[in-house]
C-alpha cells in the first residue's frame, strides 16, 4: 500500500483528430486539407494528466499517487502508442484502464477553419460501453486503497457519474466535480450535496444553478457575473443544496471561491504575455486544485483547515502557464516549473 496520497480520476479517454482546413466542404465536395493532427484527450485524461504533472515537485519526486480510471477499445494502437505513454509519462497510473473487446476508444474529429471557426464530431465508444458499470469503476478506484481525492467530470454516462458520487461522498473521499460538460439535465441536488469541491466556469454555473428548484436566479449576463451575483448563487449552492465548497473560474478575472463556512473571496487571475491556447486550462486548473487538496489530507488526516486560497492562487499559477504554450496534455505544466 503506497504511504503517497491518492487521487482517482474516473472519467473519459479520447483520441481526438484534428484537421485544419481553408473551409468545411460542402454536401458531396471533397476539398484538399491542410494537415491532420492526433492528440490524446478527453477531459478525464487530461485531468488525470494534470494531476500526475502536478504532483512532481521535482524531477525525481512525485508525492501524489494518481490512477486513471476508464475504458479504451481493445487493440486500440492509439492508445497503445499514444494515450498510455502520455499519462504514464505524466506520472498517472493505468492499470485501471479496461480495454473493452468489441469497442472502440472515444473519439472527436475536428475540423477547424483558417478563421478560427471549428466543428466536432465526438464518438463517446468505451467511454460509454463500458462506463454504465459504476460498481466496477468504484471497485477499479479503491484498489489497492481508498482514495483520499476523487476526480469526476461529464463526458461518462450521467447515471453512473451520479452513483459513484453518492457512494463517495458517504466515505472520507474529498469529491472534486467539474461537471463539464453539463449533463442535459444538469446534476440533481440529492447527488451535488455529496460534492465537496464544486468546480465551474461561469457557463456552467448558472445551468447548474437554473436547474435548482425555486432557486428564482436571475444573472445579466451569464458570461460577466458581477460580484454580488456570485454570492447569491454560492449561496443557493450551500444553503438550498449543501454544496461544501464552490469554485468559479472566470478565466482572465480569476477564481471565486465561496465556504459553506461563509468564507468567499475572489483570486485574481495572472496577466501573461500571450495567450497562445487556452484549450487546458481549466483541467489544469482542476488536477492542481486537487493535488494540493491530496497532499493536506496526507499531512493533516482530514481535509479540515484546508487552505482553498493558497490552493487557488496555485491552480491559477499552473493555468496561466498553461495558456501561453499550445495544446492540451502537453501544455501543462508539471509542478517543478510553477513558481
Amino acid at each position: 500500500m503506497s504511504s503517497k496520497p491518492v487521487i482517482s480520476v474516473i472519467g473519459s479517454l479520447n483520441v481526438d483528430f484534428v484537421t485544419l482546413t481553408p473551409r468545411v466542404p460542402a454536401a458531396g465536395e471533397t476539398l484538399t486539407a491542410t494537415s491532420l493532427a492526433v492528440h490524446p484527450g478527453g477531459k478525464g485524461a487530461n485531468q488525470a494528466v494534470s494531476c500526475g504533472k502536478a504532483s512532481f515537485a521535482t524531477e525525481a519526486n512525485q508525492d501524489v499517487t494518481v490512477e486513471m480510471v476508464g475504458c479504451v477499445g481493445k487493440g486500440d494502437p492509439y492508445y497503445a502508442s499514444l494515450l498510455k505513454p502520455t499519462l504514464e509519462q505524466s506520472g498517472v497510473g493505468t492499470s485501471a484502464i479496461e480495454e473493452l473487446e468489441g469497442s472502440q476508444t472515444g473519439t472527436a474529429t475536428i475540423l477547424v477553419e483558417e478563421n478560427g471557426q471549428n466543428r466536432i464530431l465526438f464518438v463517446p465508444g468505451a467511454n460509454f460501453d463500458g462506463m454504465r458499470d459504476s460498481a466496477k469503476a468504484i471497485a477499479a478506484s479503491t484498489q489497492p486503497t481508498e482514495p483520499s481525492v476523487l476526480v469526476m467530470q461529464g463526458e461518462i454516462p450521467a447515471d453512473a457519474t451520479f452513483k459513484i458520487i453518492e457512494h463517495f461522498g458517504r466515505s472520507s473521499t474529498q469529491v472534486v466535480l467539474n461537471p463539464a460538460p453539463v449533463y442535459t439535465d444538469g446534476v440533481p441536488a440529492s447527488v451535488l450535496k455529496h460534492v465537496d469541491f464544486l468546480v465551474v466556469n461561469e457557463t456552467e454555473c448558472m445551468l447548474l444553478a437554473q436547474a435548482i428548484p425555486d432557486a428564482k436566479i436571475t444573472v445579466k449576463d451569464e458570461e460577466d457575473m458581477s460580484s454580488d451575483e456570485l454570492k447569491s448563487i454560492a449561496a443557493t449552492f450551500h444553503q438550498t443544496i449543501g454544496v461544501r465548497n464552490l469554485l468559479v473560474t472566470l478565466g482572465a478575472k480569476g477564481v471565486f471561491y465561496s465556504t459553506q463556512a461563509g468564507q468567499q473571496d475572489l483570486v485574481s487571475g495572472l496577466k501573461v504575455p500571450k495567450v497562445v491556447d487556452t484549450t487546458a486550462a481549466g483541467d489544469t486548473f482542476v488536477g492542481y486544485f486537487a493535488a494540493a487538496l491530496a497532499r493536506h489530507i496526507a499531512k493533516e488526516g482530514s481535509a479540515d483547515g484546508f487552505n482553498i486560497a493558497a490552493a487557488t492562487l496555485r491552480a491559477n499559477a499552473a493555468a496561466a502557464l498553461c495558456v501561453q504554450r499550445s495544446g492540451a496534455m502537453q501544455s501543462i505544466p508539471f509542478g517543478y516549473e510553477v513558481k
